[in-house]
């Protein structure tokens, strides 16, 4: 159980506005309305020879699902740099964020008696001080706990951390250079922030769903990770994004990196699949530029 626990805190929380010139021109994007059966995307253009991908990834899956996907082991292998999220930099994870705060959370005000008791018994051995952690974080650490091991039902003996770090894991074994999107104390501010002002009673249902979730390992409750495992994507790029904060600002911001990085290499880049979707999309954004996004088989 540490091993769980510490491993899905290590990775709690698995903006650049850039103005299209109305001559600019346009790349493609090879997707038909509906469902796309893929998660895995070539990104090129006529101005250069390099041929680099886009991976949607889900930060719940890991070893099992990646070493699945054939096609997208080759298409990592053939980048010179993999594009994540963020990076696991000693001395600056989630956990090391968490443990370093002075204040605490008062957790009898958001959760009864069974559920505190659940909680302790859950972080009996984990490196992390629970107390320090905020009610906001607990949701995410809890439904990540919840997909990885009721509805993916993770095997002890696969120490991947989440999706994205298992991809790091073989492009590191692979010599291949990593750069990271931003650091992860932007996203647990970005986390908290996104949910700021919410009332202390919403906190304490979404807590006290959860972990009922969990507890009853109600599995009819697991639609999104099945929706993922099965790759039937409906990518809905004329669709509004409607959270600017987690989704239209940080694609954007995002997008000066890769850009450049894009223009230089040949890359392999793993982001979640949310940010490849919806108009304020990678996939729409790389399009605008001139990039043609092409479809790829990840089996």
């Amino acid at each position: 159980m540490e091993q769980i626990i510490k491993r899905i805190l290590y990775f709690l929380f698995p903006l650049v506005w850039l103005t299209l010139q109305v001559g600019l021109v346009q790349g493609q994007t090879r997707i038909n309305s509906g469902p796309v059966n893929t998660i895995l995307f070539k990104v090129t253009t006529s101005e250069s020879n390099n041929v680099s991908y886009l991976f949607g990834t889900h930060h719940a899956f890991g070893k099992e699902f990646f070493d699945a996907l054939t096609n997208a082991g080759k298409a990592l292998s053939s980048g010179e740099v993999l594009i994540k999220e963020n990076l696991s930099i000693p001395g600056h994870t989630a956990e090391d964020i968490i443990n370093a705060r002075t204040g605490t959370t008062s957790w009898e005000k958001y959760l009864g008696k069974e559920d505190l008791t659940y909680i302790e018994d859950l972080f009996a051995d984990s490196p992390t001080d629970f107390n320090k952690i905020t009610p906001t974080e607990m949701h995410v650490f809890l439904n990540r706990h919840f997909k990885q091991q009721i509805c993916l039902n993770k095997a002890p003996e696969d120490i991947s951390l989440s999706l994205d770090d298992y991809i790091a894991s073989k492009a590191v074994e692979q010599d291949i250079k990593l750069y990271g999107l931003e650091t992860t104390t932007e996203q647990i501010a970005l986390i908290n922030k996104d949910v700021e002002g919410m009332p202390r009673k919403i906190h304490k249902r979404r807590l006290s769903t959860i972990i009922e979730k969990i507890r009853a390992r109600h599995t009819s409750d697991c639609e999104e990770t099945d929706w993922y495992a099965q790759m039937e994507i409906d990518y809905q790029l004329q669709a509004p994004c409607t959270n600017a904060l987690m989704l239209t600002d940080r694609n954007e911001k995002w997008m000066e990196t890769i850009v450049e990085l894009l223009s230089k290499k040949n890359c392999f880049i793993a982001v979640g699949l949310s940010h490849l979707m919806y108009e304020c999309g990678l996939i729409n954004q790389l399009t605008a530029l001139g990039y043609t996004i092409t479809p790829m088989e990840a089996k």
